[in-house]
C-alpha cells in the first residue's frame, strides 16, 4: 500500500530509541525524510546515520531536551536549515514515574509537566508555521493507556498524560481549517529498553527472571497475553500521518492489547 509518504519530512522528539526510533524508521522506510531528536549526542547521531544508510533517506540527528525551550528553539532552526521546514510532527519523548500524590513534591510535577505537556505545546508552536506554509499537515501525540485506565503508582504520569489527549483536541478544533490534522496514540504494553530495565529490577525482589515478569504482566493485562514490538506501534503512527487516515483528527487510538477495560 502507497502511504504517500515520500518525500515528507517529519519531525520526531524522543527519536532514538524505543518507540520513537521505530517511528523513524517506520517513515524513513516509507521514503520520509527523517530529524529525530533526544538528549543523548552520541545516539541521536548514530541512529540518525543508520536510518539514512539502511533507507537512503535524509537523516537528522538533533541533540536536545524538550524540557528545554531554547533546545527547542535550536532544533526548529537545524530543521529550518537542512529541511526548509516539516510536514509531520511526532511529540513522542516522555518518561514514566513513580511516586504518590502526598508526598511528591511539586518540582517533580513540573518537570514531567514540561516533558509531556509544555514540550508538545511548544513544538507545535515551533513548527506548525511550516506546515501552514505548505499547506497542512500532521501532528502525533504519544500518549498512553494510563491517560484512560490510570496505574496506582504513577499519578503524575497518568495525569500528564491525559492533559494530552486534551491537548490533542483542543489543537485538532484549533488547527483544522489549516489542513492540519491532530491526533494522539496511546500504546499499552510496549517491549522498549525502559521496560527491560524495570522488569530487571523488580524481578530481582520477586525472585524470578526479568522475562519471566514482564511475561506475567502480558498475562495479567493484556487479553492478546504478550507486549507489542516498538515496531508493531510504530505502523498506526505510519498510517495515522498518511493520506489513508485524511479525515480523522482529534481523536485518541489505543494500540493496546485489548488492555482497555471500558468502551
Amino acid at each position: 500500500m502507497d502511504l504517500g509518504l515520500t518525500g515528507k519530512q517529519v519531525f520526531i522528539t524522543g527519536g532514538s530509541v524505543g518507540i520513537g526510533l521505530a517511528v523513524a524508521k517506520a517513515f524513513a522506510r516509507e521514503g520520509a525524510a527523517v530529524a529525530i531528536g533526544a538528549r543523548n549526542k552520541e545516539r541521536v547521531e548514530t541512529e540518525a546515520a543508520n536510518i539514512a544508510r539502511e533507507f537512503g533517506v535524509k537523516t537528522l540527528g538533533i541533540t536536545m531536551d524538550v524540557n528545554k525551550p531554547e533546545d527547542i528553539e535550536q532544533g526548529r532552526l537545524i530543521i529550518e536549515k537542512e529541511f526548509g521546514g516539516i510536514d509531520i510532527l511526532i511529540n513522542n519523548a516522555g518518561s514514566g514515574t513513580e511516586e504518590k500524590v502526598m508526598d511528591t513534591p511539586d518540582e517533580k510535577w513540573y518537570a514531567i509537566w514540561d516533558l509531556h505537556v509544555m514540550s508538545a505545546i511548544r513544538t507545535t508552536r515551533a513548527f506548525v508555521p511550516y506546515m501552514k506554509k505548505r499547506g497542512g499537515g500532521v501532528i502525533l501525540n504519544t500518549a498512553s493507556i494510563c491517560a484512560t485506565q490510570p496505574l496506582w503508582y504513577e499519578p503524575i504520569y497518568n495525569t500528564t498524560k491525559a492533559a494530552l489527549v486534551m491537548l490533542d483536541k483542543c489543537l485538532a478544533n484549533e488547527l483544522v481549517g489549516d489542513n492540519i490534522r491532530v491526533n494522539t496514540i496511546s500504546p499499552g504494553l510496549v517491549l522498549t529498553p525502559d521496560w527491560w530495565k524495570t522488569a530487571g529490577i523488580l524481578a530481582e525482589k520477586e525472585g524470578i527472571t526479568a522475562q519471566e515478569y514482564l511475561d506475567n504482566l502480558a498475562h495479567d493485562l493484556a487479553p492478546i497475553d504478550r507486549f507489542a514490538s516498538p515496531e508493531e506501534v510504530a505502523e498506526t503512527f505510519v498510517f495515522m500521518a498518511s493520506e489513508k487516515s485524511s479525515y480523522t483528527t482529534g481523536s485518541n487510538f489505543f494500540v493496546d492489547g485489548g488492555w482497555l477495560n471500558t468502551i
